[in-house]
């Protein structure tokens, strides 16, 4: 199964809210979990998918999750389900890797949820966000280079490439110039920072969406590679899905729907 959320990238203006998997119970019902199956969930997060399945009847989850914080957080729910859950920090792309070292491998389902949660976007640290003022990060690991040294080091015209690529923003040269320049003066270490640069040179009414916008969702793809991930990750799924196994996909946009409606579309024909 896959499905396009018709879910954004703008992140929430309040304080820190829950991630709620949008397609939960659609995303795990096409998985029919029952009793003594295993599954792998590739997007932990929060814990939603993994807990659903869990309680669904599933015999065992390997819940995965790049992002250290959602590690720590997910503890309590090891305890909670405790050797039904194996929880480990790891990219969803290994996780038939991950499955075969820790005896889950081969499984009867996968699903992955792709994109950034609110819980990322909501921590001000992180980098993830044009509305709260934080350092120019948005590693989803915690390791490798950072948002600052991709728009502080790359060329004008690949980094104009990749808010286009990646964000679909029609003035990614105008804002990549800028970058460029302002940059000679000053790097940019800091949310804020890049994303007033952005306003400043691109005009806006009120109620439009941040001209900051596509541009922070194009240098977050690129920090994490995410869609180079989500091709891994299929090609993985299918490594380690036993013969009936199922696959459900919830995407967020159209560079993630094209590679999983082609990467279908190939293995089914």
């Amino acid at each position: 199964m896959m499905q396009d959320s018709g879910g954004s990238d703008t992140p929430a203006t309040g304080g820190p809210v829950p991630h709620v998997p949008v397609l939960l119970e659609a995303a795990t019902a096409a998985l029919a979990p029952h009793e003594n199956q295993t599954f792998i969930d590739g997007t932990f997060g929060a814990g939603g998918y993994t807990r659903w399945l869990l309680k669904a009847g599933a015999g065992r989850v390997l819940a995965i999750d790049r992002d250290p914080t959602a590690i720590s957080a997910g503890q309590a729910m090891v305890q909670e389900f405790g050797d039904r859950l194996v929880l480990v920090q790891g990219v969803f792309g290994d996780m038939d890797n991950l499955a075969a070292i820790l005896g889950f491998a081969p499984v009867d389902g996968v699903v992955l949820d792709i994109g950034v949660s609110s819980m990322q976007l909501d921590q001000a640290h992180r980098g993830f966000s044009f509305r709260q003022d934080g350092p120019l990060d948005m590693r989803m690991g915690g390791s490798g280079p950072t948002a600052a040294d991709l728009v502080n080091e790359t060329p004008a015209d690949d980094l104009a490439n990749i808010i286009y690529r990646y964000g679909d923003e029609r003035a990614s040269r105008r804002i990549a110039r800028a970058i460029a320049v302002d940059r000679l003066k000053k790097p940019f270490t800091t949310t804020l920072q890049l994303a007033g640069m952005i306003a400043r040179i691109m005009p806006h009414k009120p109620n439009d969406i941040h001209p900051a916008t596509r541009t922070f969702q194009a240098l977050r793809i690129a920090v994490n590679d995410e869609l180079g991930e989500l091709t891994r990750g299929l090609e993985a799924a299918e490594r380690i899905l036993r013969p009936g196994g199922r696959l459900s996909v919830v995407s967020f946009h159209s560079l993630e729907d094209r590679i999983v409606k082609q990467f279908l579309a190939q293995r089914s024909g």
